[in-house]
This record gives C-alpha cells, structure tokens and sequence, in this order.
C-alpha cells in the first residue's frame, strides 16, 4: 500500500510537472504584432496606435507581443504595404491611396470631396460594398482592414502666401504629394504640379523652397510642425481622408474567432480616440495657427468641387470604378 501511495505520488508529481510545462509553453507562444508607421509621435492616429495596444491586452492578457514603431524607423512610408504582404511586419496603417494603386477599381475611394466625414467613412465600411471592398482587398493583397481612422480633412499648406480662389491660381505651385499614384493624380485635380517626397523630408523641402506646399489635414502640419515654415493654410477641404488600420492575412489567420473579435474592437475603440480627439482638434487649430502668423483664407470651395469632380469623372480612371458605387456612397452621407 505504501508502495502504491508512493507511486501514485510520484505518478501525480509527473503529470503536474508535465502539465505545468506545457502551460509555461504556451505562456511563451505569444503572437507577435509589429505594428509600423511612418507618422511622428505627435500624430494622434501615431498616439492611437498604444490605444490598440493597451485594449487588446486588457481584452487577452498576455496573448499578444505587441510592438510599436512610430516615425518609419521599422519601415519608411510607403514600404510598410510591402512589409504586411512579405510577413516582416503584422499591421500597419495603408491608406486607401495605397490600395488604389494595387486595385485600380478602387480609386473612386481616394476621389476628392467623395467622403464628407468620418461617420460617412464607417457608414460605406459597414455597408455591403464595404463588405465586397474589403474581402477584394483581403483576396488581392493579403491585408485585412480592420477600421477606418479618420486622417482630417486635408487643406493646402503654403510656403508664400498668394490669393488662391479656383484651382487655376494654383498652377505652377510645387505641391508635395505622397509618392503613390493616386495622390499625385488629385494633385493634379487641384491644379496644382504634384511633386513627390516623403514624409520626412517635407519640412525641409518647405524650409529650402525644394517645394512650394504641401497637403495634410491640419492635426498633421501641426504635428510636424509645417506652421514653422509656411505662410497660409487654404481651407480647399478637398479630401475628408481616412486611414485604414490593416492587418496582414497571415497573422490574421492564427486568430481564433475570439482573437479576431477583439483585435477588431481593439481597432475600433483605438480609431474611436483618435477620431474624436481630431474633430476637437480641428476645431481649435485655424486659430492657433492665425496665432502663429498664418494666413488662413477660404477660396471658392465650390468651384475647387465641380473642377475636382469633372477632372477625374473625365479620366481614364473612372472607367474602372464599381457602377453604382458613388451614387450609393454619395446616398450614405444623407
């Protein structure tokens, strides 16, 4: 008897060492998510970033390696998109510009004056072409959206100040771009001459004259500081820009049903911050920025629309675009 108590013990001993072993492997296998912008640390949707990252920890402790890159210092801007699809990466905001350029269909989605506010972006994502928009862009590129953070409206920012009323008193302006080709394409519908560079170096292209302006929505040039080496702000609210959060369909993939569930809240209540915090932002910045010493003006916002509608309706590019869609998403914002 004392022989099989011992056995017994020894057996019990065993199992729970066994077991404990495999807890403390499993504890180990954490999913790594390398999460990559370019954006500055000032930037709210950059800031937005540990929002997703403190609430996916809350909603599965310890499941998640969750790494932050700010600044391109993992990836500069535009190579992120590269990163998801190559794995060396996991998530990382790709904006719809970007996805334009893979899916030419897409493009309507980058049009200026298309989108009216960040409600109107959440509206076309939850509706059933934003359900046909996503699983395309899952299918073809290999990236899951998760949400829409709301970027601002994106206005002129000028080196010299100069009287702009229509699209055709910007011609001749060297307007900095982001380098992918749906961005140069509404520098063009501007009337301006799109120039491309990276983020990173747009303050000293504005300080150097290398450049002439540069596009972003307020939040941004005050972020980066632009305001430093600018004379005008031109309230052209050509572009209400959303972010897409992603994450590549490999990670996603490991996810249980579960997992996926709360990486996608972890994405909305991140993207909840970020936009609400925006909104108020925008509110305040024309006059920090008059406080600055920058001219804020307001041009002939009508006639910037019906050029910038008509410029890309009468290109090549509409061809592609779904039928029905801009009569559909124009009908969300009602």
């Amino acid at each position: 008897m004392k022989t099989l108590r011992h056995c017994a013990i020894v057996a019990l001993s065993t199992t729970a060492l066994a077991a404990f072993g495999s807890f403390g492997a499993l504890a180990q296998e954490q999913i790594e998510l390398k999460f990559t912008t370019a954006s500055v640390p000032t930037d709210l949707h950059t800031q937005a970033m540990q929002v997703f990252a403190d609430t996916l920890n809350e909603l599965e402790p310890g499941r998640f390696d969750i790494q932050l890159y700010d600044s391109g210092s993992l990836f500069g801007q535009n190579a992120d998109l590269d990163a998801l699809q190559r794995g060396n990466a996991e998530m990382a905001y790709v904006a719809f510009q970007l996805i334009a350029d893979a899916m030419p269909q897409f493009g309507l989605l980058t049009a200026g004056y298309l989108f009216q506010s960040p409600e109107h972006y959440r509206a076309f994502m939850a509706s059933d072409i934003g359900a046909e928009f996503k699983q395309a862009v899952a299918d073809e590129m290999d990236i899951q959206i998760l949400d829409v953070c709301y970027l601002g409206t994106r206005q002129l920012n000028l080196r010299n100040a100069r009287d702009v009323q229509t699209p055709a008193d910007l011609a001749g302006v060297k307007l900095r771009m982001p380098g992918a080709d749906s961005w140069l394409f509404l520098g063009q519908a501007l009337g301006a001459s799109p120039t491309p560079l990276p983020f990173g170096e747009v303050y000293l292209g504005l300080q150097t004259g290398t450049i002439d302006g540069q596009d972003n929505p307020l939040p941004s040039v005050e972020a980066a500081r632009f305001y430093e080496v600018t004379e005008q702000i031109v309230l052209t609210s050509h572009l209400v820009d959303g972010l897409p959060m992603t994450i590549n369909n490999q990670t996603w993939e490991q996810l249980s049903a579960e997992e996926q569930a709360s990486v996608t809240t972890a994405a909305e209540a991140a993207c909840d911050w970020n936009n609400e915090r925006r909104l108020a932002e925008e509110e305040r910045l024309v006059a920090f920025f008059e406080g600055e010493g920058l001219q804020v003006t307001t041009p002939d916002v009508d006639a910037f629309r019906t050029h910038v509608q008509a410029f890309y309706l009468e290109s090549d590019r509409a061809a592609d675009w779904p039928e029905g869609w801009i009569e559909q998403i124009n009908a969300m914002a009602e």
